[in-house]
Parts: structure tokens; sequence; C-alpha cells
């Protein structure tokens, strides 16, 4: 058994829960037992996903292993961007004034707007015809 500390983050966005488990190491990131690149083939959401690593100026000091559930790539990415943010306050609480400036420690409480009866849609009427 190695003696190797992890530390837990735990973010959520939409519907999307990720876990986010830091360990000091050289930089390798793996969601869902993936490589971040294959699980994320946009660029963007790759940068999402570690963008707590670059505000904090650690980009390559730590492993990140990632658990993420239910969602969308896009609610994933920040999902796990949230989980990664609060993983690193724990270490560094000193760390707190940057995440706030970038807001990555705020949680996005946007859903989707539920269907009303009598309309189509969330907010849309059924089209109207005069004859």
């Amino acid at each position: 058994m190695s003696n190797t500390q992890f530390i837990w983050g735990l973010g959520r966005r939409k519907t999307a829960v990720a876990r986010v488990r830091l360990s000091a190491g050289a930089g390798g990131v793996l969601i869902n037992n993936r490589p971040i690149a294959d699980y994320f083939p946009n660029l963007q959401m790759q940068e999402r996903a570690l963008q707590p690593l670059r505000a904090a100026g650690v980009l390559g000091n730590y492993d990140m292993l990632c658990s993420v559930d239910g969602g969308g790539l896009v609610g994933q990415s920040d999902a796990i961007c949230m989980g990664l943010a609060r993983a690193l306050k724990s270490i560094n609480p000193g760390l707190d004034v940057a995440f706030k400036e970038g807001a990555l420690l705020t949680r996005d409480s946007r859903r989707k707007e539920r269907k009303k009866y009598g309309r189509r849609g969330a907010r849309r009427g059924f089209q109207f015809s005069k004859r």
C-alpha cells in the first residue's frame, strides 16, 4: 500500500455530478477511466474542466481522477471545474480570492424550465389560427 494522500472535491452543474480526486503527481487527468482528450472531444470543454489548475498556477503538479455522472458534456465539464476548485481550495485556502474572481466556486444553478400544460414548450404557446 502506498502512502498517497487524496483530496476530494464535489461539483455540480444542471444534472451532472462530478467527484474529483487529487493527488500529487505529474499532471495526469482521467475522467471515468479515460484520458481527458478522449472524454471531451472539444478543446473548449477540456480548458473549462482544467481552468482551476490554471487559475491556481499548479497545472502539472497534481494527478486528477474524476468520476462524472448525469447531464451532458458541457454540464459535466462545468461540474468537474467546480469540484476541482473545491479540492484545490481545501489544499490552499488562499486561492479563495482567485477562484471567486473567476466564479469557479459559484454553482451555476440554471436548469431547464419545465413544460407547462396548454403550451407547446416551457413558455411558447400553440400557433393561433384565426380561421
